[in-house]
């Protein structure tokens, strides 16, 4: 569809009272979720689907996105983030992916936030609009389904070549430093089973990441890749990682030494800098943490930082997504020669896995996280699922492998 075509859109926003719970309006055909600390969205149907391809994909988004702003007609007395007219998108990792990247408008949105939640309704001109009652829950939840990941066309011996041979590419090419290596994992989900359950449990064990489903794409990521709230963009940068310990003292003994490693601390300090002067080309004021800390989730500790600024004038989030994606910890650096390298090496079209995904809204607030922690779920019920780790001169390929099994474990525990 392209900018001609854009239809008027409509949303109407008002509160809901009484004890609703979000969760509870998950869909069981159409599911949709932003979902992080007991807070943001479920969305159902589609009021208007946009797909995009090819290296402007996210700018030409940005850019209907402004012209449907320019005309749709918006009811929103609460004007809380995420009220208003909202667009959920996902995009894939490489400008030559053959998988679609989308804007999806839903026809409802049942959304909390700092105490109040509301329902949004979206439709198109012409169309009759819809009932402005309380919104009705879905249907209960169907049987659980346990399913099993086999290797994909990057099994563990073939990863570790692939290692190998990142790792000759940085020592032949004294201006290349990391690449972000990763590998797949497959599996087959029954295609009238129930994805509910999973998206819940994802939800619910890590409330601290970012839950997300939009279009077969479900996940729960640790970072951020961009939020930007009355102007202000931030973005939380993930860069280095370790497993967590059997017991206190050695959790403690794993976070220590995550945060005094040089190998760790140097490719954090690479991602961050990557990352601050992105930032410059959509921001003002641009500041980043002095320092990492260090993020504990359920089975892993990642060195973590901030870096925020000021959105100039007339750049909207979707703007700031272009600038930053890929960054360099899910592609290496200098970034865009790695991606083209990863391209060579991995064998295989990560589809969205590492690419952005969030949503948009009227407002001009957004929150964008990087895809990761996550499996896409296509019709015919083939479930792939992904992992990478950041391939440095001191990387050493088993260690590498052990690593992608751990950041592989939300998704698999989530299906098993």
């Amino acid at each position: 569809m392209t900018a001609q075509t854009l239809p008027q859109l409509y949303a109407h926003t008002q509160p809901v009272t009484g004890a609703v719970k979000p969760l509870a309006y998950l869909d069981r055909s159409d599911s949709m979720l932003w979902w992080r600390k007991g807070q943001g969205m479920v969305a159902r149907g589609c009021a208007l689907r946009l797909d995009y391809a090819g290296p402007d994909r996210i700018t030409t988004a940005a850019a209907d996105w402004r012209r449907i702003l320019t005309t749709a007609q918006i009811s929103d007395p609460l004007r809380k983030v995420g009220t208003g007219l909202v667009a959920f998108g996902t995009f894939t990792f490489s400008r030559t992916s053959t998988v679609a990247s989308s804007l999806i408008v839903p026809r409802t949105i049942v959304g909390r936030r700092d105490g109040t939640t509301w329902v949004t309704r979206i439709w198109q001109e012409g169309e009759p609009p819809p009932a402005f009652g309380e919104p009705e829950p879905a249907e209960p939840l169907g049987q659980e389904v346990r399913i099993h990941f086999s290797p994909g066309v990057m099994g563990p011996e073939r990863y570790e070549d692939a290692i190998r041979e990142g790792l000759a590419r940085i020592q032949a090419d004294e201006e290349l430093h990391k690449l972000v290596l990763a590998r797949d994992v497959h599996a087959h989900f029954p295609v009238d089973a129930d994805l509910r359950p999973i998206i819940r449990s994802l939800a619910l064990t890590y409330p601290d990441c970012w839950t997300f489903a939009v279009d077969g794409l479900l996940g729960t990521s640790p970072e951020t890749l961009v939020a930007v709230t009355s102007g202000v963009a931030s973005s939380r940068v993930l860069a280095g990682s370790a497993a967590r310990g059997a017991d206190r003292e050695a959790d403690d003994d794993a976070a220590i030494t995550l945060a005094s490693s040089h190998k760790e601390l140097d490719e954090h300090e690479l991602a961050v800098r990557t990352v601050a002067e992105s930032f410059r080309d959509f921001a003002t004021g641009v500041t980043a943490s002095d320092y990492p800390f260090a993020l504990k989730l359920p089975n892993l500790w990642h060195l973590a930082s901030e870096v925020g600024g000021r959105l100039r004038e007339n750049m909207t989030a979707l703007d700031a997504v272009a600038a930053l994606h890929p960054t360099g910890a899910v592609a290496g650096s200098p970034r865009r020669a790695a991606a083209r390298i990863l391209t060579e090496i991995e064998g295989f079209d990560r589809g969205r896995y590492s690419g952005p995904v969030g949503w948009i809204g009227s407002t001009g607030d957004s929150e964008w996280a990087v895809a990761l922690r996550c499996a896409q779920v296509e019709v015919s019920g083939d479930v792939t699922a992904w992992a990478g780790c950041g391939i440095v001169p001191e990387s050493i390929p088993s260690k590498e492998l052990e690593e992608t099994r751990l950041k592989l474990r939300p998704i698999k525990d989530a299906f098993a």
